[in-house]
């Protein structure tokens, strides 16, 4: 009697790996006692802590400016793409700043013009370019962690998972 074929299984994360690795990397940021080093100009200074939470509402807007971009030529994917939109949004204004005068999906000045900001022609390759965006301003966000101490460093780790996430769901959805 042959054996059944085991059940396929996805390629990528899983998503106990993703979480699983989300909640390491909040706890390891958890543990810092947010002083940082105490020099001036060095990670966790002033200066440095402005810096990359200016840069952080920076490529948040930016983010919704590629939302906007793809819901102005593919409205069709309002339902699946509207709630990343949205987080995004919450994120430039957890840094501190708001998205320019209007919030709403065809307010695409939201952004600074840039030619990352057009949308491609097609659902499937305009789903792509979101999540290497969001897959990429994660990775960015990751990085940063080292520059600051407490609180921002604990904002920059929930929002990078949160766009690693956005990034999964939209690769993942398209399958």
């Amino acid at each position: 009697m042959p054996y059944p074929s085991p059940p396929r299984v996805p390629p990528g994360p899983r998503r106990r790996s993703l979480l699983a690795s989300v909640a390491g990397g909040a706890l390891l940021v958890g543990c810092s006692d947010g002083t940082g080093s105490g020099e001036e100009g060095t990670a966790g200074s002033p200066a440095v802590v402005e810096r990359v939470r200016v840069q952080a509402a920076r490529d948040s807007r930016g983010l919704v400016g590629r939302y906007d971009a793809v819901l102005a030529a593919h409205p069709t994917l309002a339902e699946r793409v509207g709630p990343l939109r949205a987080e995004a949004v919450r994120h430039v204004e957890a840094f501190g700043e708001s998205v320019a005068a209007s919030s709403s999906p065809s307010a695409s000045g939201s952004a600074s013009p840039s030619p990352s900001a057009t949308a491609p022609a097609t659902e499937k390759d305009a789903l792509a370019q979101l999540a290497a965006a969001e897959r990429a301003l994660a990775d960015r966000r990751a990085k940063a962690l080292l520059e600051v101490p407490g609180e921002l460093a604990r904002l920059l780790a929930s929002v990078a998972a949160a766009g690693a996430a956005h990034a999964y769901l939209l690769t993942e959805g398209a399958r």
